[in-house]
């Protein structure tokens, strides 16, 4: 699949590189094709550094994604020449994906009105206030409408460009590249964007992580809080202190996102039979598994399963 990145004068260099990070990144199994095109071969990125992009502006329109990493200010119009891009990768049914404030050249271009779609944070009531035809989600980290795909601010680029990956290569891709990128594959599009995340440091953040990928790694089991803690060599409070800091929420909650990974990973594999898939990810029963799927992410598990073959 190919995939083209449009950057423009002024661009971040952080933003830019989250698309080339996920889609391109060293052994990529899914063998995708992912290009930078700009009006200009030579341009000025923030920071003071100088980028030079292989390919024209139109070259985009043979993409099969088309992603706009940001703008440079929210009170500047995005530009004419990205603005008929997206809207010519709309026509031709490509995907097309805002990260950041690349959300305002996506309603720009009209392909917001009537959707739902987010941006960053300090930058939503400008959203709403300038797109009346969409309903802002100020909250969430990414929204996937389908066709088109936005994102809130910078770190959550990386969550948007995983979820994508997921539905056009799988769950189990997904995982791989963020693994390899040392950040979280669960971070859903509905979680919310303010929440105090400190780096892993200290080795108590590590002892954490460990345990929190102990968990994900079989979620059928149900932990007990207290043995965990004793293996972390913490109290519990302290645990659930660094469990939220992490992932910003519970235990329980984590422990849910893993079953519905390990759900979403069967399904795209070929399981059949939901009763069996709930079992075997950690679910009660089929029931609890469809609550988790229309509650995390909007639709059934048979829906989630038609968009990714679709995609």
């Amino acid at each position: 699949m190919r995939l083209a990145v449009l950057a423009y004068e002024g661009i971040s260099p952080f933003m830019l590189s989250t698309p080339l990070a996920v889609f391109g990144e060293p052994f990529i199994a899914g063998g995708h094709r992912i290009d930078v095109c700009a009006t200009v071969s030579r341009f000025a990125a923030s920071g003071g550094l100088t980028i030079e992009a292989a390919h024209p502006l139109d070259a985009a329109r043979d993409a099969d994604i088309v992603i706009l990493p940001s703008w440079r200010d929210a009170d500047e119009p995005v530009s004419n020449d990205i603005v008929a891009e997206l809207q010519a990768a709309q026509r031709r049914g490509a995907i097309v994906v805002g990260l950041c404030l690349g959300a305002f050249g996506l309603a720009e271009a009209g392909l917001l009105d009537g959707r739902r779609a987010t941006t960053h944070w300090a930058r939503t009531a400008t959203f709403a206030e300038r797109y009346p035809k969409v309903t802002v989600d100020a909250g969430a980290l990414f929204v996937d409408a389908g066709p088109v795909l936005t994102s809130a601010g910078i770190a959550s680029g990386l969550d948007c460009c995983l979820h994508l990956l997921a539905r056009i290569s799988g769950i189990n891709e997904a995982n791989r590249v963020a693994r390899h990128l040392v950040v979280a594959p669960q971070r859903m599009g509905e979680q919310l964007q303010l929440i105090d995340r400190p780096a892993i440091g200290t080795s108590a953040d590590l002892r954490v992580t460990e345990i929190l990928e102990t968990v994900r790694a079989d979620p059928t089991v149900v932990p007990e809080l207290d043995d965990l803690a004793q293996r972390a060599g913490m109290s519990r409070r302290s645990l659930t202190r660094h469990i939220r800091a992490r992932t910003g929420g519970s235990l329980g909650e984590w422990l849910k996102r893993a079953r519905l990974v390990r759900a979403q990973e069967l399904l795209a594999g070929g399981a059949r039979g939901l009763d069996d898939i709930a079992v075997r990810s950690g679910f009660p029963d089929a029931h609890a598994l469809r609550s988790a799927f229309r509650s995390e992410l909007g639709v059934t598990p048979t829906q989630w399963l038609a968009r990714q073959r679709l995609c």
